[in-house]
């Protein structure tokens, strides 16, 4: 499977998903997939709409890829 490259936002209007308490804006701005695990404050950084289930990172890690 050929992995795809994120597609960065310019409008918070493409991701209705944002004020959503579980997502990180900076992480989901730039095309990822921006799920918080609540409890741990992990972020999972794969592609936004990804298939399978979300592999989270520390936040500082998350931070860096959304860059």
């Amino acid at each position: 499977m050929i992995p795809i490259s994120p597609h960065r936002h310019e409008r918070r209007e493409e991701r209705p998903d944002l004020p959503s308490s579980h997502v990180s804006e900076a992480v989901a701005m730039s095309g990822r997939c921006g799920n918080i695990h609540l409890p741990s404050g992990r972020t999972c950084t794969l592609t936004e709409r990804h298939d399978g289930s979300c592999e989270f990172v520390d936040p500082h890690d998350a931070e860096d890829a959304s860059r």
